[in-house]
């Protein structure tokens, strides 16, 4: 059995769940919510391919630059960022 204090939690989780998934202004906070995060972990993605490939010193920053779709500036970074952790 729930106590009190628990039961008005649920009600308040449930109250906003209900928000996110059916109130219009909801479902599109959570929309952005989402494809902030898929941005965030596709650009986390191609900085660690970057790194690699810094790394293995086979390619150009400019062609590291062109396959992963980072800018050159940010690949520079990258390339200055591991050679300080090595």
């Amino acid at each position: 059995m729930l106590s009190k204090s628990e039961q008005k939690s649920n009600l308040t989780v449930d109250k906003k769940a209900r928000y996110f998934k059916q109130d219009k202004e909801g479902v599109a906070i959570m929309c952005k919510i989402m494809e902030d995060m898929r941005k965030e972990a596709e650009l986390n993605k191609a900085q660690k391919i970057a790194v690699y490939l810094i790394k293995l010193g086979k390619l150009s920053l400019e062609e590291i630059a062109e396959a992963t779709e980072l800018s050159l500036d940010t690949v520079k970074e990258l390339e200055n960022e591991s050679m300080q952790l090595a």
